[in-house]
């Protein structure tokens, strides 16, 4: 199986990729006005199974809602079964998915003059922040970008323009010499990171921040899940950077990053320097949970159908 996706879906149809192009002339370009989500699709042994399917296309469409777009013209049930037919022509096993939608035309910067779009694109991607990153953990700094204000951005939409910020905390990070940036929000307290929610462990407390000023992540609402499971008590509340650097353990999670521990942050050594015991036992219920090996196997995934070939543009 090849890594180079063959097929994406645009246009309300499976194309070729090398048909997956849009016009220079659209707002989501020019201004960033566009949402989307980051899915996984995992391999099991009932086949390829995707990750809480529902909750990321209900996220796309709520972030469009969000965002202003209307009449768009594609369901929840659409949008679900067109992602199972793109990783079923790709002939993926595990893969990333990425579902799109921009705002076509509207350069006037008014939604109503434009048409909303929507794409989806899938690609093998499996190690995020590094091969090493899951056993060794990870080095972050303090970023000198603050996440985006509720009243400056929408945060609890997916958009792209909002990402903007995220790349230049992670370019300033990794320019200078880190693996992350953590970002805090507008009143300086702990946000998120650039595209990973963070959790620091003390006393055999999992603690997260509040979800005000930060995306909420369907990765992070499995692990709080996961965590009650495992016995463990979890705590939203503010979380100063100081904090950051007493805890016992500090991990991140996202769909992309998955689970991974912070070993390191602002060159003080987190806990033992390495991924701690609850990072760890984290680690593994995830790692049952996606390969479909756990209890909530069952509930949190969509096995991939076969693929109807009449659904294929030649």
């Amino acid at each position: 199986m090849s890594g180079t996706p063959q097929f994406i879906w645009i246009d309300g149809e499976l194309r070729p990729s090398s048909e997956g192009v849009v016009p220079f002339v659209n707002a989501g370009l020019h201004y960033g006005y566009s949402v989307f989500e980051g899915i996984r699709c995992y391999a099991t042994d009932r086949g390829p199974a995707v990750f809480r399917l529902t909750e990321h296309v209900d996220r796309l469409l709520d972030s469009a809602l969000v965002v202003g777009f209307r009449d768009l013209p594609y369901t929840r049930d659409q949008i679900s079964t067109a992602i199972h037919q793109l990783i079923a022509a790709n002939g993926f096993s595990s893969c990333y998915i990425r579902p799109l939608i921009y705002l076509d035309g509207a350069m006037s910067m008014v939604v109503d003059a434009g048409k909303p779009r929507l794409l989806i694109a899938v690609w093998e991607w499996k190690a995020f922040l590094g091969e090493q990153a899951k056993e060794r953990g990870i080095r972050a700094n303090i970023s000198s970008f603050t996440r985006l204000h509720p009243n400056i951005m929408m945060t609890k939409a997916k958009v792209s323009g909002n990402y903007v910020g995220s790349i230049l905390a992670k370019t300033e990070s990794q320019r200078l010499g880190f693996d992350e940036a953590i970002m805090l929000d507008p009143s300086g307290y702990v946000a998120e990171c650039t595209g990973e929610n963070i959790f620091v462990v003390r006393n055999e407390v999992i603690y997260t921040v509040p979800r005000g000023s930060i995306l909420e992540g369907i990765t992070r609402d499995s692990l709080i899940t996961l965590a009650g499971d495992l016995g463990y008590t979890v705590v939203e509340e503010q979380i100063s950077r100081d904090q950051l650097y007493i805890a016992d353990e500090v991990f991140v999670c996202g769909t992309a990053a998955e689970v991974i521990g912070l070993r390191e942050i602002d060159f003080r050594t987190i806990g033992s320097g390495k991924t701690g015991p609850v990072t760890r036992k984290l680690q593994k219920a995830f790692d049952e949970l996606t390969s479909g090996r756990h209890a909530r196997s069952e509930q949190w995934f969509s096995l991939v159908p076969a693929l109807d070939q009449a659904t294929v543009k030649a």
